[in-house]
């Protein structure tokens, strides 16, 4: 469902230092950044560069983590949908995002990680997952605008990501931006509906969810350019394609148009349409928050990686017996 540039983790022990290089490696590197240079694909039995490797493992990984939370805030209405159709599809969407996690953890696990390892690190709280998630869903609105906004940023974020330089990462988020988009329309046409055919009282918790995850929902494509000091190596290896601020842009010249077909006021008073840069100006993002919330101090931080450590845990005989199994069945086809 979602991905945030890897700007907001920290380097690994031993990037950025210098190591004495081989003849060897100084060819393969070479070769390396010409398929680079040439928009090749980069397979995984490909030699790459160990910050390459590692860079995308922290990004794989941290998507497939994003996947997996994502499901929680939205998984808490399906016993409160609205409607049967309403049911069905959240339901639709909560499975779709499982296949997504499971989708990447398997792309990271191409680069020599194990999924046990993944898991380590999301349940020890090394490894992130995207802030959008830390945050509460009150009410059924919440649904519908995570549909609209959060999906929708995360496809702006996502679709790019299919030309990404490793090819099994690309591969993957082909299905997964096809999926996306359904997801954001379902969760527009659902505002839509309560907008054009809802009571006050509905209008009012539709643009009430909209103010609270306006905000969130820009501060997903990551840290300003000039704060992000990751992106440039990234977009060199062809890992990002577009900076931070440039969709950002994109996504909010978009939703500018849409909320005023919904009938809803995006809550940023210096939203305005700027006739030189043909786009629109917007106001000053507390980045504060984004970071209190990247640090653990988001309103349901806590909440969200103790539901997670706790279905790993309750899962533990389910894995048991799948490898108990699994050892029988090869024992008999040794035997046979």
């Amino acid at each position: 469902m979602y991905t945030q540039a890897m700007d907001t983790m920290g380097k690994e022990p031993g990037d950025g230092k210098k190591a004495v290089r081989s003849a060897d490696e100084m060819r393969l590197e070479e070769n390396f950044d010409a398929h680079i240079d040439a928009g090749d694909f980069i397979e995984a039995k490909d030699w790459m560069p160990d910050h390459y490797r590692k860079t995308l493992v922290r990004q794989i990984s941290q998507h497939a983590h994003s996947e997996i939370v994502g499901m929680l805030p939205e998984g808490n209405w399906i016993s409160r949908a609205p409607t049967l159709k309403r049911k069905a599809i959240l339901l639709a969407k909560v499975q779709d995002e499982g296949g997504h996690g499971l989708y990447l953890y398997a792309a990271a696990e191409t680069l020599g990680t194990s999924r046990d390892q993944m898991f380590d690190a999301l349940h020890s709280g090394k490894a992130k997952y995207s802030s959008i998630f830390n945050y509460p869903t009150l009410t059924w609105a919440d649904i519908g605008t995570i549909g609209w906004l959060v999906d929708g940023a995360a496809i702006m974020n996502q679709v790019p990501i299919c030309r990404c330089s490793y090819a099994p990462y690309a591969r993957a988020m082909i299905r997964i931006c096809r999926e996306e988009s359904f997801h954001q329309r379902q969760g527009y046409e659902a505002l839509l509906t309560m907008m054009t055919k809802g009571t006050d009282a509905q209008k009012a918790m539709v643009q009430d969810a909209v103010n609270r995850w306006w905000w969130p929902s820009i501060m997903m494509f990551g840290p300003p350019d000039d704060q992000s000091p990751n992106s440039a190596q990234s977009m060199r290896w062809g890992i990002k394609r577009f900076s931070n601020d440039d969709l950002r842009q994109k996504f909010i010249d978009a939703a500018v148009e849409q909320a005023r077909i919904l009938g809803v006021t995006l809550p940023d008073p210096d939203l305005k349409w700027n006739e030189e840069r043909q786009a629109h100006d917007h106001g000053t993002i507390d980045w504060s928050e984004f970071w209190r919330v990247i640090a653990g101090d988001g309103p349901c931080n806590r909440e969200r990686l103790a539901t997670r450590v706790k279905a790993w845990e309750d899962g533990a005989w389910v894995r048991e017996a799948a490898l108990a199994h699994a050892r029988k069945q090869t024992k008999l086809k040794e035997a046979a």
